[in-house]
């Protein structure tokens, strides 16, 4: 059913402009992390990016909060947009929601709800990771007695963390560095465990079809 209610036609025009913004501070977050040699310019340009971005996530958010009529209700209905307006490191997250709002439009999703799942967990894998590899770094390198020397080192570390893995060849050091690495646990336990519940449901499914289009035995 179609819905046309205030609040879902808001949403509907916030999607790509918050899909846009989610990206450009990701790239500017980015640069501020990988390119200490930018120029000033640069660095200020790159500043009022995440800044205007944040800004346009909480008008987002206060606007979709006074449309839906629900107070605090609305927080715990809607925990994933609360998070990333307050942990800018979940804010590339929002890209997710354009691809499934993609699909929607298109009428019936073209694939299938398990397919749908990893591809969901795929992305969100991939943008949490690089996010968390940028945050990470950020915060490690230069850091007494720290393992994380390169971005390459946060990448690898976050592919471990994500994965549940956990080498332990390079750890963070310091307190929010090891707080971000909380989050990425869990975020790849979620992860995980979503990829695996669906590929066994699906696993499931096919093995009870063919069981049932078996010729029964004489």
């Amino acid at each position: 059913m179609y819905d046309d209610s205030p609040a879902a036609r808001w949403e509907r025009r916030a999607e790509v402009p918050l899909a846009v913004a989610s990206l450009i501070f990701l790239g500017a977050y980015a640069v501020l992390v990988l390119g200490p040699g930018v120029g000033t310019g640069w660095r200020r340009l790159c500043q009022a990016a995440l800044f205007t971005a944040w800004a346009l996530f909480a008008v987002d958010y206060a606007v979709r909060w006074r449309l839906s009529g629900q107070r605090l209700r609305f927080v715990r209905a809607h925990w994933l947009d609360t998070l990333v307006l307050l942990l800018p490191l979940l804010r590339p997250l929002r890209v997710v929601r354009l691809y499934e709002a993609v699909q929607r439009r298109h009428g019936r999703p073209r694939l299938a709800l398990h397919a749908r799942v990893i591809v969901y967990a795929g992305l969100s894998a991939a943008l949490l990771g690089f996010s968390g590899a940028l945050a990470v770094y950020q915060q490690e390198r230069g850091a007494p007695e720290t393992t994380m020397q390169t971005f390459g080192d946060a990448v690898w570390w976050t592919c471990a963390t994500l994965s549940t893995v956990g080498y332990g060849d390079v750890v963070p050091v310091t307190r929010f560095g090891r707080t971000i690495a909380v989050g990425m646990m869990a975020g790849g336990l979620a992860l995980l465990g979503a990829v695996t519940g669906s590929f066994s449901s699906w696993m499931l499914q096919v093995f009870a079809r063919e069981d049932d289009e078996r010729p029964p035995r004489n």
